[in-house]
């Protein structure tokens, strides 16, 4: 199944069925009167939050969605139904914006969470509504109203404790098949990780979730090589894994590169949390990795771990480190809902 991060779809709520005009006529019945039905409302446009979904590919074959209009009004004072809803199914993590890519309508961040986007029509009514003491055979009744119709954009963020960046060929995909039971694609060339990958981290009894992006280069932030795009996708996590290849010819400046494009791209990215840490240590002789760690040191002005995904060295400490800032975060948003709820008990 192919990953669809970003959607533009068209919808429609649907319109109000129209009144009727309507006399009775029975047979033995002295004073006939008006006993024209209301309309029936038209059907509203939901999104909905659902387990089971983790891309937006059903919205690549299908943009269109329109809800039913409402029933006509009839004789004898019968309403029309309501028009069937349509509801739009997205995963966690989705964010509804308007057509202009940057108001956000809905962040749809738990399964179960409903949002109305687009309410149906009032169905018209009928001629037995207008009746009065001076007008006892009204011929008249209103038409529905009109249904509204948007243009939206749905964009996936994925939801996740913990995000690798780096430059491509970094060892970010072999890294989450080490400590995770996914299995991205993994060879020898850049741009192998070609969508996001998400994986399930296991230690000490504890889980948290840890999310692979395609790798940056320089002048991501302008659209070069897959651009930025993907970056999105770990806005949401709490803490950044920056893996800096050993084998690179200056990780300082490898760092650097990765850090310009995550600070050109904003949305409170650069702000996050970050471990950085040298990647491949087992491909590297002792004077080269004292080497490449005294000039990671002095680009990112702190002392970086040294991991090995094939060896397994150093990646204990690595995901103890994320854990621990995690736990942290989680703590702080604890605290920021507590305190919001003294205020507003």
């Amino acid at each position: 199944m192919k990953f669809l991060d970003q959607a533009k779809i068209y919808i429609r709520s649907g319109n109000g069925g129209g009144g009727a005009v309507s006399f009775r006529r029975e047979k033995f019945i002295e004073f006939g009167g008006p006993d024209g039905g209301d309309g029936g409302r038209g059907g509203d446009v939901w999104a909905e939050c659902v387990e089971g979904l983790n891309t937006l590919i059903d919205y690549r074959y299908q943009q269109h969605f329109k809800a039913k209009t409402g029933g006509h009004g009839m004789g004898k004072n019968r309403a029309g139904a309501k028009g069937a809803d349509v509801v739009l199914k997205v995963p966690a993590g989705t964010e509804i914006l308007e057509e202009d890519g940057e108001t956000v309508i809905a962040d749809m961040t738990h399964v179960g969470q409903k949002v109305l986007l687009a309410k149906g029509g009032n169905g018209g009514f009928g001629n037995a509504y207008f009746t009065t003491s001076t007008n006892r055979a009204p011929r008249r009744a209103n038409p529905g109203q009109e249904g509204i119709e948007r243009t939206i954009i749905l964009r996936l963020k994925l939801i996740a404790d913990a995000g690798l960046v780096g430059l491509p060929n970094a060892g970010k995909s072999t890294f989450l098949a080490t400590v995770t039971s996914a299995r991205p694609k993994i060879a020898d060339y850049p741009f192998t990780t070609l969508h996001p990958g998400l994986g399930v981290v296991r230690i000490h009894g504890r889980e948290f979730v840890l999310a692979d992006i395609p790798g940056l280069i320089e002048g991501a932030s302008e659209g070069v090589g897959l651009g930025d795009r993907f970056l999105s996708h770990v806005e949401r996590c709490r803490v950044l894994l920056h893996l800096v290849e050993g084998t690179s010819e200056d990780a300082g400046e490898a760092y650097k590169t990765v850090r310009h494009e995550i600070e050109a791209y904003g949305h409170g990215l650069a702000d996050k949390p970050e471990i950085v840490a040298l990647s491949k240590a087992d491909a590297l002789d002792e004077e080269t990795l004292k080497e490449q760690l005294k000039k990671l040191k002095k680009a990112c002005k702190r002392t970086p771990l040294v991991i090995s995904s094939a060896s397994g060295q150093g990646v204990q400490e690595v995901l103890q480190s994320l854990l621990s800032v995690i736990d942290e975060a989680k703590a702080e948003e604890q605290e920021t809902v507590e305190a919001q709820e003294e205020w507003h008990p």
